[in-house]
């Protein structure tokens, strides 16, 4: 059996944990920084830290990749005369598609969205007094034709010329926090939702594992001489979508559209080079940052559609040793900044689907910071495939989930963070 078919026949039933409610946090601390941080070096040990010592245990020199996207007030209800509510939550930017210039459209614009409450709105618009600035606005939106997964186009148009979507929805929506936190969103989560450098609008949910960090944490990564540096992916509703199948390869991967810079690229090539440490600040960091090689290996055989597939990565032939695989990231990477080079463009924008679970060869990231993760999710399988197993063989992973909660950690979107460290990585058997 081949590395793709041992992945695809995991169970997902393997990676289930019972997790109390009462363990899930509802709200943040005050204090970003305050949480706790659990720590599990490749040497096996577990630490129980506070988060504002993460700057001392990042290596001197090493690089951080946060991600900036912003989270948009992606739910907007609607009232009809009959007095019925009818919910539309923003998934993805259908005309214009491009995230930049969906926010700054005039007059109207297109989106795939789910519809709460569908079956009250059979036809004809809905519509939605807003003022902005001031000014009375009219917003309106019609329903289109269905897309996959339960979505709907919805059209929206504003009597406002010179009003930009992005006026429209932070005046007509609000942020939508996860399910799972079983409340109504807050006054309070349009702060405590976002990190203090997201930037770039167009996540429907946030990196969480950002939201930890501090100015003063970034001060004192600065004076180490830790580089940050930003990528952009925004998160879709399908980081909530559960896996529905007992095995993960009948589980169709969400795709996520992320961008970067060439400074980045070429900064990732002098890291591999000079064997600096790579840390990824959330598993949006690390998505984008393991996908970046297989575009370049795509561009090495003429396609440039910077798509990563669900499957890509365990499709190629990696060399055995460390060295080697070293050296062929490297030459992929270097691929794509000659893509960056033949176009003159200094940013790239791409879409990927990949899967991480065990059996994932790793190529950039050698540290994460990450939040706790619920049960059966891929993101799951995605830390259990950087932690590896341990001196037993059994997934560390369950190991580090159950001295959590037999502590006082706090779980999921506004809970407590850990520090991993990768280097097991062991190859998956029969």
């Amino acid at each position: 059996m081949n590395i793709l078919d041992k992945v695809k026949n995991i169970r997902i039933a393997d990676f289930d944990y019972p997790l109390p409610d009462e363990r899930i946090a509802r709200h943040p601390l005050a204090a970003r920084d305050s949480c706790l941080l659990l720590v599990a070096g490749n040497d096996g040990q577990v630490r129980h830290r506070r988060f504002d010592v993460l700057p001392e245990l990042l290596p001197q020199g090493s690089l951080l990749v946060c991600n900036n996207t912003r989270v948009i007030n992606a739910r907007i209800k609607f009232r009809k005369e009959t007095g019925s509510e009818v919910e539309v939550f923003l998934l993805e930017p259908l005309d214009p598609e491009d995230y930049v210039l969906m926010f700054q459209s005039k007059g109207r614009c297109r989106w795939s969205c789910m519809v709460g409450n569908l079956k009250r709105w059979k036809s004809g618009p809905l519509t939605k007094e807003l003022t902005i600035d001031g000014r009375k606005v009219m917003l309106s939106a019609t329903r289109g034709e269905a897309r996959p997964g339960n979505a709907h186009e919805v059209d929206f148009s504003w009597d406002d010329q010179d009003l930009t979507f992005a006026s429209i929805v932070d005046a007509a929506g609000y942020i939508p926090i996860p399910p799972y936190l079983r409340r109504p969103s807050e006054q309070s989560d349009a702060d405590d939702y976002q990190t203090v450098y997201a930037r770039v609008k167009g996540s429907v949910a946030a990196p969480t594992a950002g939201l930890h960090f501090t100015e003063r944490i970034f001060d004192e990564l600065k004076k180490k001489g830790v580089t940050a540096m930003p990528v952009t992916l925004h998160v879709g509703a399908g980081t909530f979508q559960p896996v529905k199948s007992d095995l993960i390869g009948e589980h169709p991967m969400h795709t996520e559209v992320f961008s970067v810079d060439r400074s980045l690229v070429q900064t990732l090539v002098d890291a591999l080079r000079d064997g600096r440490s790579i840390t990824a600040v959330g598993t949006t960091s690390v998505r984008t940052l393991e996908s970046l090689p297989y575009l370049g290996m795509a561009l090495t055989s003429g396609d440039e559609s910077l798509t990563v597939g669900q499957w890509t990565a365990y499709m190629t032939d990696a060399p055995e040793s460390d060295v080697e695989s070293k050296d062929q990231t490297i030459s992929w990477l270097e691929a794509l900044l000659a893509y960056f080079d033949r176009n003159a463009i200094p940013t790239i924008t791409a879409s990927t689907s990949i899967m991480i679970a065990p059996g994932f060869r790793w190529r950039l990231v050698d540290r994460m910071v990450t939040n706790f993760h619920q049960p059966q999710s891929t993101l799951l399988l995605l830390v259990s495939s950087f932690l590896g197993a341990d001196s037993t063989d059994q997934p560390r992973w369950r190991g580090i989930y159950d001295e959590a909660l037999a502590g006082d950690y706090r779980f999921l979107s506004y809970g407590d963070a850990c520090l991993f460290e990768g280097g097991w990585n062991p190859v998956l058997t029969d």
